[in-house]
């Protein structure tokens, strides 16, 4: 009985004794986890929810390695975006184009500027209650945005697939009284952009921004048409990573870029949006 005894209480010792290697080992884990993350510097990013903040936060263990904790802010107001980065309440932002950054700075007296381009959201025509653009009928009401650059782009896409003639020399400036030549007398509904989504059963067909097509969930089967990616537009919208003038050369700053423009991010974005986001990069 005794020998019984002394075996049962030698298995109760290394049962305790395992458990408490486990626990001592978990906790050193911890500490070394907590440690860690003490030594990241924070990298404060701003950005719109789809796809800019989808991108970065695929991008923080990246950042990680490089010694930042990238800590990415979603506004649904973009508006914010710009003053926040003025006034140093976020290091970075990534929402806009350089047409838009422009007219900020102008209009604020603002110093901010670009540090990468990193993809492009091509304006896109939607099918609307027309399937293809070859059965769209005489008549046919057309949704497009309403804010002049947009406006503009939606008009020099049409023209490009055939449905109307702009000026020779027209820029991103056009709008529907410039057209020339209308041979299928085609009607324009002139929408805020983000309006256009749940428009589309009203009218023939749309054209649409990548962001609020995402937003809304449209399936990139009804595509009909898009931008080009070597296209003016292209070229002229791409959505840059923007700063306060003097951060560019931010040691974190220049990691972020660096990972914005990555295979990684390229991949990311050819394996998520459909086409509806390119790299350009």
């Amino acid at each position: 009985m005794k020998r019984n005894n002394t075996h049962r209480a030698g298995k109760i010792l290394a049962v305790l004794l395992s458990v408490v290697l486990v626990l001592s080992l978990s906790l050193t884990l911890a500490g070394c986890g907590n440690t860690s993350n003490k030594d990241l510097k924070k990298l404060v990013v701003g950005a719109t929810t789809t796809p800019h903040a989808e991108i970065l936060n695929n991008l923080k263990d990246d950042l990680a390695k490089e010694g930042y904790d990238l800590v990415v802010i979603e506004y649904t107001d973009y508006v914010k975006l710009n003053p926040d980065t003025v006034n140093g309440d976020i290091i970075a932002n990534f929402f806009q184009h350089q047409p838009y950054l422009d007219d900020f700075n102008t209009k604020n007296k603002a110093n901010l500027v670009s540090v990468a381009a990193i993809h492009f959201e091509p304006l896109a025509i939607y099918q609307g209650k027309t399937r293809t653009l070859a059965d769209l009928p005489n008549g046919a009401t057309i949704a497009i945005p309403s804010d002049t650059t947009n406006e503009a782009r939606a008009l020099l896409l049409l023209q490009a697939q055939g449905l109307i003639k702009l000026p020779a020399n027209a820029g991103l400036t056009v709008t529907p009284r410039d057209i020339t030549d209308n041979p299928r007398n085609l009607k324009f509904v002139e929408l805020e952009a983000a309006a256009i989504p749940a428009a589309l059963a009203d009218v023939n067909i749309g054209v649409i921004n990548g962001n609020y097509a995402l937003s809304a969930g449209l399936d990139s089967k009804t595509i009909l048409a898009k931008e080009d990616p070597k296209s003016q537009a292209a070229t002229t919208y791409a959505n840059i990573l923007v700063v306060k003038s003097g951060n560019e050369k931010d040691p974190g700053i220049q990691a972020l870029s660096k990972a914005l423009t990555s295979e990684k991010t390229r991949k990311f974005i050819n394996d998520n949006y459909s086409g509806v986001v390119i790299p350009v990069f």
